[in-house]
């Protein structure tokens, strides 16, 4: 698939998860870049916001196997990777699969299920595959996990530890939308059931054509050298305990190629970089002490880093 197809292809599914996304375009093009890279969101948001309704808009554009998880307390693993019982009747063990088992997973508040119940996401996320009582079960492409959780109420939550987030290729928070655009879903929506009309725009086959494709886009080494700057940058910083590891780096360029295709573009640019050095590095980061503005507090940690490190100037085409 060329480059020209798989900006096409994007906007069409772009253009229809805003009929029901009201003012978010720039985090649903940062979701499909996540898509794309083969990587997963995490979305952290206040309820309310539309972080649900996005997953179920972005899974009922493309004609895939979808599964919305409710992730509480008493969830166990084997609810989620599945478990092998005896079958009377045949006299015999039988897998039964668990939620893992599809193209498009929703975990909703991840944060709520146990440490334990959390771990058996690692697997599954990193490898693309599970492993049950010594059996491993490749899963089938695509694999993508959308996880929200809620940062304000922390009662009867376990916070992810840094394994897991390093997981996840973004994160990202929906915010609130401005006055007009809060009119805009009123007048839209208060008869009206979000997502219940939408249809699919993209095939299976053809999202796995995208993620193929965006090998394409180039990344000129001065822009891999810049990179790479912006991630010693935060290594170095006195207020961080624990800087950007190599995966990070990695995902960062693998989520740029992504985003320079959705853009049109089969080469990566500076403002990629830029754009998404916030979204794939702020949860790497951990911050010394403890601290309510931490995302604040990040926020202006890479804002300050991106105007320290010099950016090249280049012809970044082939």
């Amino acid at each position: 698939m060329q480059i020209s197809e798989v900006q096409a292809l994007c906007a069409k599914i772009k253009e229809n998860m805003e009929k029901v996304i009201v003012g978010k375009s720039d985090r649903i093009e940062l979701v499909l870049a996540a898509l794309l890279a083969k990587g997963h969101v995490l979305l952290e948001d206040v309820p309310g916001t539309g972080k649900t309704v996005l997953a179920k808009s972005l899974a009922k554009s493309i004609d895939t196997d979808f599964k919305r998880i409710q992730f509480t307390p008493d969830l166990l693993p084997s609810d989620l990777i599945g478990i092998n019982y005896f079958n009377q009747k045949e006299q015999e063990f039988v897998f039964r699969k668990g939620a893992l088992f599809t193209n498009i997973l929703l975990a909703d508040e991840i944060n709520r299920a146990t440490p334990r119940t959390q771990s058996s996401l690692l697997e599954s996320m990193e490898e693309k595959q599970i492993t049950v009582d010594g059996v491993t079960y490749v899963l089938e492409q695509p694999f993508f996990v959308i996880a929200t959780e809620n940062p304000v109420e922390t009662q009867g939550t376990f916070p992810l530890p840094e394994a897991q987030l390093d997981r996840f290729l973004i994160q990202l928070s929906m915010g609130y939308t401005d006055k007009a655009e809060s009119v805009r879903i009123l007048e839209k929506f208060v008869n009206e059931v979000p997502a219940a009309n939408l249809e699919s725009v993209c095939t299976r086959e053809q999202l796995l054509d995208m993620q193929d494709s965006i090998r394409q886009v180039t990344i000129h080494p001065d822009l891999a050298a810049y990179s790479v700057d912006i991630v010693e940058k935060t290594r170095q910083a006195e207020t961080v305990q624990l800087g950007v590891s190599p995966r990070g780096n990695l995902a960062l360029l693998k989520a740029a190629q992504a985003l320079a295709a959705i853009r049109g573009r089969d080469f990566v640019t500076p403002d990629d970089i830029k754009t998404l050095a916030e979204p794939v590095l702020g949860h790497r980061i951990l911050l010394r002490g403890s601290s309510r503005n931490r995302s604040t507090q990040i926020s202006d940690l890479i804002a300050g880093i991106l105007e320290e490190v010099e950016v090249p100037t280049e012809n970044f085409r082939r």
